[in-house]
């Protein structure tokens, strides 16, 4: 069976002094989510606030423990970002 995982962020860029600052740290952070976890990434809300983002990601797998653990390690991935605080988070496995 297959599943398909959301899980929704709200970030702050905590050295953003521009709307160009912010879309440089973000894109980076993007590229290197898809390319470490195999995930889809985009910003879905607060495009235009200089220091907060909303960020949605989506994976799918026949495994709920695996889409699981590949949310653990995302998180855990964006909290070690010096540059963007991790603010809260909502995870749903459909």
């Amino acid at each position: 069976m297959m599943r398909v995982g959301v899980l929704k962020i709200y970030l702050e860029i905590t050295n953003s002094i521009s709307l160009k600052d912010k879309r440089m740290v973000l894109n980076s952070l993007k590229q290197r989510l898809k390319n470490n976890f195999n995930i889809s990434v985009a910003e879905v809300e607060d495009n235009d606030k200089l220091s907060k983002s909303v960020m949605g990601i989506a994976a799918c797998s026949n495994d709920s423990k695996f889409l699981d653990m590949v949310f653990s390690k995302v998180l855990d991935f964006i909290d070690s970002e010096k540059s963007i605080l991790l603010l809260d988070s909502y995870k749903e496995i459909l």
